[in-house]
């Protein structure tokens, strides 16, 4: 069974919206290509930072959930840190509830 993972990025808020779309794009194939499930993507926005991160105050935050392996994450990873559009990314292991993993199978009586 797949883990399930949290990866957290921003990137560099001189891009314009195309841009975006096209990083954001280019992220999420890589973790489909790679055998990444149930993939959800949250646009947080552009933030400031509390301290400049390579000369920059500010950011647009992308949140992406999904179930993966080690694999998957590896790849995405070398791509961020070889990408001049990702400022910063980390990526942690998300606790499920049993309850979530469970596909509806049991009808309910009524």
């Amino acid at each position: 069974m797949a883990q399930a993972y949290e990866t957290m990025y921003i990137i560099r808020p001189d891009l314009g919206e195309e841009q975006i779309e096209q990083v954001i794009g280019q992220y999420q194939a890589i973790l489909e290509n790679n055998g990444a499930t149930k993939l959800q993507i949250q646009h947080r926005g552009k933030r400031r930072f509390a301290y400049p991160i390579h000369k920059l105050r500010e950011g647009i935050y992308i949140q992406m959930n999904y179930y993966g392996n080690g694999s998957c994450i590896a790849a995405m990873e070398k791509a961020m840190r070889l990408s001049d559009q990702v400022i910063r990314f980390m990526t942690i292991t998300v606790e499920v509830e049993e309850a979530e993993l469970e596909v509806e199978a049991e009808p309910v009586a009524v």
